[in-house]
Parts: C-alpha cells; sequence; structure tokens
C-alpha cells in the first residue's frame, strides 16, 4: 500500500463540493433559486454606486420636472424615461431601490453580528458557569421574550436617541438602530447556545481540558463554540431576514434611518403616501424587493436548517 502523494488528494474546495451540505443544495431547487436572488440583490446593493443610473441622494442630479414619471414612459415635460418610474422630487425608483438596500442591509447584518456575538457569549456563560448568574440571565431572558421584539427595539431605540446630543441623532441613526436590533434578538442565540453548552461541558473532552489545567475561556473559545456553531448558524440566517423586516418596519414608522440616508422601509412609507393618488409605482417596487429579499433569506435558513439536522440525512 502506498502514500497518496499531495496530488492525489482532494483539495478543500472538491472537499467542500462533496460534503453533504453541497449535496443537500445541489438537491433543492428552492436553496438555489433563494441562493441566487440573494446574491443578485446583494451584488446590486454593494456595486450600488457603479449599476445605478443616477444617484438618488445628490441633489444637483435631481430634477423636479421629471417628477411622478411613471415606469417605461417618456416624462411630458423632460422626455426622459425611467425603468421604475421617479418619485415626487424626479429621483429614479430604481436606483433609490439599489442605494436603499445598502441601507437595510448593512443594518440587518450588523445588527444579527451584534445579536450573535452578545447571544453566544452570554448563552456560553450561562450554559458553562450556571448557579445563579445562570438564573438571572435566563429570567431576563424570559422577561424579553414576554415582549414583542419590535417593542423591545422601539424602546431601545427611544431611550438611546434620548441619551445623544440633538447634533448627533442623524449621524448616530443607523448604529443606534443596529444596537436596539441586536439587543432586541439576542435572547434566542443565548437560551440555544446555553443548552448546547451543558450537553457539551459534561463529555469527556471537555473534562479532558480540566484535568491538564485548561482556562476556562480557553473551553469555551477552542472546544465548547466550534460545537454549538452549527444552530446557531440557522439562527443567524433567518434572523437576517427578521432584522431587515425590523428595520424597515422602523424606519416605516419613521423612528428609524434619517430621511437623507432612506432604507428600503423608508421608500415604502414615502410610497405609501401616494398610492392613493395613483403613483402606484413609488410603493410597489420598493415593498416587492423587500418581500424577495426577505422570503429568499428565509427560505435558505430553512434548507441550512434541515441540511444540518442528523435525523433528516
Amino acid at each position: 500500500m502506498t502514500d497518496s502523494t499531495p496530488e492525489d488528494r482532494p483539495n478543500a474546495l472538491v472537499r467542500a463540493w462533496d460534503s453533504d451540505i453541497a449535496w443537500s443544495f445541489r438537491r433543492s431547487p428552492l436553496a438555489i433559486i433563494a441562493a441566487l436572488v440573494s446574491l443578485i440583490i446583494i451584488l446590486a446593493a454593494v456595486f450600488a454606486p457603479w449599476l445605478a443610473p443616477h444617484d438618488p441622494f445628490d441633489p444637483g442630479t435631481l430634477n423636479l420636472m421629471d417628477g411622478f414619471t411613471p415606469p417605461m414612459e417618456p416624462n411630458a415635460f423632460t422626455g426622459n424615461v425611467y425603468w421604475l418610474g421617479t418619485d415626487n422630487q424626479g429621483r429614479d425608483v430604481f436606483s433609490t431601490i439599489l442605494y436603499g438596500a445598502r441601507i437595510s442591509l448593512f443594518v440587518g447584518f450588523m445588527a444579527v453580528l451584534f445579536a450573535m456575538v452578545l447571544g453566544i457569549t452570554l448563552g456560553l456563560i450561562a450554559g458553562y458557569r450556571g448557579g445563579w448568574l445562570d438564573s438571572l440571565l435566563m429570567r431576563v431572558a424570559d422577561v424579553q421574550l414576554s415582549f414583542p421584539s419590535i417593542l423591545i427595539a422601539l424602546l431601545i431605540f427611544g431611550v438611546a436617541r434620548g441619551f445623544i446630543p440633538p447634533a448627533l441623532r442623524e449621524t448616530m441613526a443607523i448604529w443606534v438602530l443596529i444596537v436596539a436590533i441586536g439587543l432586541s434578538d439576542w435572547v434566542q442565540y443565548a437560551r440555544v447556545v446555553r443548552g448546547a453548552t451543558m450537553v457539551e461541558k459534561s463529555k469527556e473532552y471537555v473534562q479532558a481540558a480540566r484535568v491538564i489545567g485548561a482556562h476556562p475561556i480557553k473551553i469555551l473559545v477552542r472546544h465548547i463554540l466550534p460545537n454549538v456553531m452549527g444552530p446557531v448558524l440557522v439562527i443567524a440566517t433567518i434572523g437576517l431576514a427578521l432584522a431587515i423586516i425590523a428595520e424597515a418596519t422602523l424606519s416605516f414608522l419613521g423612528v428609524g434611518v434619517p430621511p437623507t440616508q432612506p432604507s428600503l422601509g423608508t421608500l415604502i412609507r414615502i410610497g405609501q403616501g401616494f398610492l392613493f393618488s395613483g403613483e402606484w409605482w413609488i410603493l410597489l417596487f420598493p415593498s416587492l424587493t423587500l418581500l424577495a429579499l426577505a422570503l429568499a433569506v428565509n427560505l435558505l435558513g430553512d434548507w441550512l436548517r434541515d441540511a444540518l439536522n442528523p435525523r433528516l440525512r
């Protein structure tokens, strides 16, 4: 029996392609479509400055005479044609969607990252330490779960803005929104990680690490954390869609991002004011973009949950 040469060994890309998750992804047309839709929207938002025909938030490029231009119809005064029409200020709706999606995705990703880091940290500590600290954190989590997350986010957003000087409120609005959404969603990560940590800490490899004198932080980070990340990734994927919807809800209510940096929720709020006057496109296209993004990410989360479930393999 001869040893295999480095050329004969499969590289990381081949191993990833032959993994169970990749096989499950290739066998799921719904997951492939959802991934393509998500990828298209994310790439379009990232490259908005190069893809958008106009900068909708540069007053120097706006022409009020282009206002309320229907989709794919020439404007009566300027003759300009816009794919998805324009709003009341003459802004190209297609360009505003690209730039608005950037804000929504940034807030969603950062809020999920903040909630995930906070929830994982508290869940690891509660599950490993136990005792009164575990009881205290879980009672706080139980109280927070008794209220809708959107109300928690509204409360945190309002309290945080009260401590920020008026001159900095518009500048800090996006970061306050990220913190508000993150603090309203950390509980689910903490509870899942706590339960998994309580199971893992009684296993032999953790006991062996304790015997050799490993520091508790090292045990948590190097040994327990990698074994509890599977459910966390599923929650984070679904949580991204919920965070984007939460941002859109808060912005629709007028307490989200400032008007100078409108997100998809702000665009929907603006379009809602013109729906009954006949300018339906101002509301329809941002709403469809938000719906497609949230649905695609949710479908990816459902697929990932099934792919990581050993009982369904």
